[in-house]
């Protein structure tokens, strides 16, 4: 007889059929070879002692502070473990039980619910002189030869943006950024490459992305989140895909010291009311992507927390995206230029992807493609 350990093993279902296992059986072996783990916070003290009993009587856990049993607090923060079997028993029992435990059993239903989407890479192109990495800067004919150099290596969206939002960036007047954009949508356009990718524009700006979208672009990318309703009247009107990407501040203030009790369920509640902001005018859940913004009012912490827990945004339905391509806080973790940044840039890329990223944006396009084929079959 041998014995081995496995490594995380993605595809559970298909390790069970190798082996040979009766397909009645595979559904529910699978889902007891899967083991989740829930942050639940304020959760009230009764519910707490209800969880952690009806827990324990199905092989699970809830992970409580000192002093629950006796009530001591009105509410606590507490962890809930358990295999997927354990989660999908739970979120039937409690819907039957008091103290809020029935919305707790609906968001767990919704977390089981959550399916994985097709990775795709998004190649970034910036049609400016003072993005922080040089190597992305392109003019006239260069950008287009940048383009069509990008989607023969992979490409699927291509990112293109007039104006900076690194930390301290200097404004640009509408005018200007519509000037810099012009010229290269207006090739896009002739050329027809739209047929051989989807371009993304990145601004905020309604009169530059109106331009962009008559010029074929089919996805919005807004670095404040959609603040302007403008942008969402468009992306209905021209049935384009928005990405909402969260902002503590502006490029010229986010990195003055930002702050947050729980980054994780700040980021969270600011999804939550840019969707119901999008739907309510009219955009379908389906075409919205969500960006968390790594860099954009985080310090390293709150970009490695919401990295580590990328999976949670997963729980709305919408693609998420990750970009951290080349950004400063790789040089936090092991000092280092943006030019010396692309071995950090694709270890939290996968991370992102294994955690359940859909969208990952980018400056090098072919070393993504390499890095994300392996990886898939790693997984």
């Amino acid at each position: 007889m041998y014995i081995y350990k496995f490594g995380n093993v993605k595809d559970k279902k298909e390790i069970l059929k190798a082996l040979g296992v009766e397909s009645a059986g595979v559904g529910i072996m699978a889902k007891k070879m899967e083991l989740l783990y829930f942050f639940i916070k304020d959760l009230k003290s009764p519910a707490a002692n209800i969880l952690k009993q009806d827990a324990l009587s199905i092989g699970a856990d809830l992970a409580v502070p000192g002093g629950v049993i006796l009530c001591e607090n009105p509410v606590y923060d507490c962890i809930l473990i358990g295999t997927r079997k354990h989660i999908e028993i739970l979120s039937k029992k409690e819907l039957a039980q008091p103290f809020g435990l029935k919305t707790l059993a609906i968001e767990l239903k919704k977390f089981l619910s959550i399916k994985d989407k097709p990775v795709r890479i998004m190649s970034i192109i910036n049609v400016n002189d003072d993005s922080f990495f040089e190597a992305s800067r392109f003019v006239a004919n260069d950008a287009i030869t940048q383009i069509k150099k990008q989607i023969s290596e992979g490409a699927n969206i291509i990112d293109i943006g007039a104006v900076s939002s690194r930390p301290n960036a200097k404004v640009v007047s509408e005018d200007e950024e519509l000037s810099r954009i012009k010229p290269l949508c207006d090739v896009i356009k002739l050329e027809k490459l739209y047929k051989k990718a989807t371009f993304s524009i990145d601004s905020y700006t309604p009169k530059v992305v109106e331009y962009a979208l008559k010029s074929g672009f089919t996805f919005i990318n807004d670095i404040t989140g959609a603040s302007d309703e403008a942008i969402i009247k468009l992306a209905v009107k021209y049935k384009t895909k928005l990405c909402i990407m969260h902002m503590q501040g502006t490029p010229q203030t986010m990195q003055n010291n930002p702050s947050y009790d729980d980054v994780m369920a700040e980021v969270s509640k600011f999804f939550e009311m840019c969707i119901a902001k999008c739907e309510a005018l009219g955009l379908e859940r389906k075409n919205i992507i969500l960006d968390v913004g790594i860099g954009f009012g985080k310090t390293l912490e709150h970009n490695l927390i919401l990295i580590r827990n990328m999976a949670h945004f997963q729980v709305f339905g919408c693609e998420v995206l990750i970009g951290a391509s080349r950004k400063s806080l790789i040089s936090e973790i092991r000092p280092s230029s943006p030019e010396e940044r692309l071995a950090g840039t694709i270890a939290i890329h996968l991370k992102a992807v294994e955690n359940g990223a859909s969208i990952v944006r980018c400056h090098d396009t072919k070393e993504h493609v390499q890095a994300l084929a392996v990886f898939k079959v790693l997984r």
